[in-house]
Order: C-alpha cells, then structure tokens, then sequence
C-alpha cells in the first residue's frame, strides 16, 4: 500500500519508491485472487493505492486506487 498516486502507463512505473509505503508481503501467485493481511499497527486511511512492486527492477507492475466504503 502506498501514498503515491496511480499514473497510467509507463509515468506510473516509478513513482511507488518515493513515498510512505507498507508492504503486505510477497506476490502469492498471478492467478486468481489473492488476499493479504494489513497488520494491525497500520492505519489504511493513510494510504490511497496498491501496487505490486518489483524489487529486483524497481518498477510497478499494476497499480489500482483504493476508495473508501
């Protein structure tokens, strides 16, 4: 989760590493859906997006906004 906004194509491939981020752990497939637990110490509202973030590369390889229910 992160605090960065989500850009469409490659403007968004970056943008990911500059902010206050957490992560929810390593990617557990690319099939189907997944869940991922948020630890109990961090506050969501803080957060607008989601990115499945490559390490190795340094690149964002989706991004989706969260939206508030």
């Amino acid at each position: 989760m992160s605090d960065a906004p989500v850009k469409s194509g490659t403007a968004g491939w970056h943008v990911f590493d500059d902010g206050e981020y957490v992560s929810l752990g390593k990617l557990k497939g690319n099939k189907g859906s997944q869940n991922y637990e948020v630890p109990a110490d961090v506050d969501p509202s803080r957060y607008t997006s989601v990115s499945i973030w490559c390490d190795r590369f340094d690149v964002s390889f989706g991004a989706a906004e969260l939206t508030r229910v």
